[in-house]
């Protein structure tokens, strides 16, 4: 059974995992984890005390990320129409992916020692995708033939042209066509 952390040290250790997903996105996973202890505010012994590796900080950083992006699409849906929304969670998705580029050297490592872990985060997205498009179709917005695999192949193909800081722009008129794609049309 997993022991539950003091407030203190969770906020420690969430703050640590949101410092790790912005450098590992704009330095890559050799970014340095003093600096990333540093600008989360601790010490580098509690970063090692909660990630004792490299490796358990970049899956860990991984699985946070992945875990958020699937719980932002019912927050998304609940402030926003379902088309806003699924547009939102596209660009959520290019930011994930970018820091998940960020670790892309140490990932293939991790994802083949940790069981489960790739189909973890497949399903947990497909999920939010299916989530968003099933919202849209509800109201009469998105096609009713929409499938939430395919939309995240098409995203995916999005991020391997234009996931980079530097073609934002481009991922987001990319995402535009993918959803005008998706949108229902009434004749």
């Amino acid at each position: 059974m997993a022991r539950t952390l003091r407030a203190d040290a969770q906020a420690n250790y969430e703050r640590i995992l949101e410092v790790a997903a912005r450098s590992f996105a704009r330095d890559g996973a050799d970014t340095s984890l003093k600096a990333i202890a540093a600008e989360a505010g601790v010490g580098i012994g509690t970063l090692y005390r909660r990630f004792p590796t490299r490796d358990d900080l970049i899956e860990a950083t991984y699985r946070q990320e992945t875990d958020r992006l699937q719980t932002s699409a019912g927050a998304l849906l609940a402030q926003l129409q379902p088309v806003p929304a699924l547009r939102a969670w596209m660009e959520q998705f290019v930011d994930y992916m970018l820091t998940k580029r960020g670790m892309a050297d140490a990932l293939p490592a991790i994802l083949a020692s940790q069981e489960g872990l790739r189909a973890h985060s497949r399903d947990a997205l497909g999920r939010a995708v299916a989530e968003l498009l099933n919202a849209g179709v509800s109201a009469g917005v998105i096609r009713a033939d929409a499938d939430a695999s395919d939309t995240l192949m098409g995203l995916g193909g999005i991020t391997l042209i234009s996931g980079h800081e530097h073609q934002r722009e481009l991922a987001s008129r990319l995402i535009t066509l993918l959803i005008d794609g998706l949108v229902a049309t009434r004749l």
